[in-house]
C-alpha cells in the first residue's frame, strides 16, 4: 500500500510538472518555438550527462544501434516542437489533450512496422482514441484547425518515437536514449535559433528556466513513480496532466474548454483505458521504457 502510495503522489507530481511547463511555454509566448525547444532540452541534458557518467554508460551508445538512437532523436524532437507550437496557438487543455493521442498511434505504427498484432481491444480503443482527437481538432476546410492538426502531429511524432524505443529497449540504457535525444535536440536546434537569436528579456529568461525545471522534475517524478507501481496504472496517471493543464488555463487566461473538446478528452482515456488495464503501456518518448521519460 506504501510503494502504492509512493506511486500515485509521483505520477500526480508528474502530472502537475508537465502541465506547468505547458504554462511556462505559453507564457513565453514571444519567444521563438526553437529557442523554446533549445533551453527545454539543455537542463534534460545535463541532467542526462551527470546520470550516464554516474552509470558508467556509454553516452553515444553502441556502433550498430545509433541510426535508431539518432532516427528516435528527429522524431522526439519533432514531437516536442509541434506540441510547444500547438500550446502557443490552442488553449492548453487542448494541447495536453492532442499529445495523450500518441498510444493509438505506437499501436498503429508497432502493427505495421514490427508485426505486433491487433486485438479486438485495441481495434475498439482505436476507434474511441481517434473519436475522441477529432472532437478536440474539429476539423474544417480552412486554416483554423491548423494548430489542432499540428498538435495531432506531436502525437504521430511522438508515436513513431516510441516505437523506436521498443525496438532500442533491450539493446541501450534509458540514459543513453535520452543523453542522445537532448544532445541531438540542442545541436539540431542551434542553426534554427543562432542566425536570428534575440536575447530574451529577464522575464524570459524566467519563463525559460521554468520550461526546463519543470519538464525535468516530471520526468523525475514519473521515473520515481514507476519504482513503485506497475506501468499500465501508474500510466493512467498521467493522463491527470490535461486536468491540470485545463485547471492553469482557466487560471491564467480564462480558458475553458468547449464540450466538443471534454467530450473528446474523456474518449481519449476512456480508449487508453481499454486498451491498456490489462498491458503494458507504450514506453515514452525521452528515454527507454515506461518506467523513465515522458515527452513533452
Amino acid at each position: 500500500m506504501e510503494s502504492t502510495s509512493k506511486a500515485v503522489a509521483h505520477a500526480l507530481v508528474s502530472s502537475i510538472s508537465f502541465a506547468v511547463m505547458g504554462v511556462f511555454v505559453k507564457l513565453a509566448s514571444e519567444v521563438a518555438v526553437f529557442d523554446k525547444v533549445l533551453f527545454r532540452n539543455v537542463v534534460t541534458l545535463v541532467i542526462a550527462a551527470v546520470v550516464v557518467h554516474r552509470n558508467r554508460r556509454a553516452p553515444f551508445g553502441r556502433p550498430e544501434n545509433r541510426a535508431a538512437l539518432l532516427a528516435r532523436s528527429l522524431l522526439g524532437i519533432g514531437g516536442v516542437v509541434c506540441y510547444f507550437w500547438a500550446i502557443d496557438h490552442l488553449l492548453l487543455a487542448d494541447a495536453a489533450i492532442l499529445v495523450k493521442l500518441a498510444p493509438f498511434f505506437v499501436a498503429v505504427f508497432a502493427a505495421v512496422f514490427l508485426g505486433e498484432p491487433i486485438h479486438s481491444r485495441l481495434v475498439i480503443a482505436l476507434v474511441l482514441g481517434f473519436a475522441g482527437g477529432l472532437l478536440v481538432i474539429k476539423p474544417q476546410l480552412d486554416l483554423q484547425a491548423l494548430p489542432a492538426l499540428v498538435g495531432a502531429c506531436s502525437a504521430v511524432f511522438a508515436g513513431g518515437a516510441y516505437v523506436l524505443l521498443r525496438h532500442l529497449r533491450d539493446r541501450e540504457p534509458a540514459e543513453t536514449v535520452v543523453f542522445v535525444f537532448s544532445l541531438v535536440t540542442v545541436v539540431g536546434m542551434l542553426p534554427f535559433v543562432l542566425p536570428g537569436f534575440r536575447n530574451p528579456t529577464a522575464v524570459e529568461w524566467l519563463w525559460l528556466l521554468g520550461i526546463g525545471v519543470s519538464a525535468a522534475a516530471g520526468q523525475l517524478s514519473l521515473t520515481a513513480a514507476y519504482r513503485h507501481a506497475p506501468a499500465g496504472p501508474t500510466s493512467l496517471l498521467g493522463y491527470a496532466t490535461i486536468v491540470f493543464a485545463a485547471l492553469f488555463g482557466w487560471i491564467f487566461w480564462d480558458e475553458v474548454p468547449d464540450g466538443l473538446s471534454i467530450v473528446g478528452g474523456v474518449l481519449i482515456l476512456a480508449g487508453v483505458i481499454v486498451a491498456f488495464t490489462r498491458g503494458p503501456i507504450p514506453p515514452s518518448a525521452d528515454g527507454g521504457p515506461a518506467r523513465r521519460f515522458d515527452v513533452r
